[in-house]
């Protein structure tokens, strides 16, 4: 299988297929399934049948030591009484 070129542009992406990610990681795709076994990847979701990795889960996994912004609409949950 040829490899893909890692994803470009200003937004990151939001899921990923194993390809993308292996990709994006500059990894093999055994290599994605080996972190995911390890617990250095976060488990990958089911999408209309398709399984996909959150970038956003990804990226927490890979630097646990970076907080994550504050989704000021959750934030704003904990002000309602």
């Amino acid at each position: 299988m040829a490899s893909r070129p890692p994803l470009t542009g200003t937004r990151p992406p939001a899921f990923l297929s194993k390809a993308s990610l292996a990709a994006e990681l500059d990894i093999s795709e055994s290599t994605v399934d080996e972190w995911v076994r390890r617990g250095l990847l976060p488990r990958p979701i089911r999408l209309s049948g398709s399984v996909r990795w959150s970038w956003a889960h990804v990226c927490a996994a890979l630097h646990p030591e970076v907080e994550q912004e504050a989704d000021p609409f959750m934030t704003g949950l904990g002000n309602v009484a």
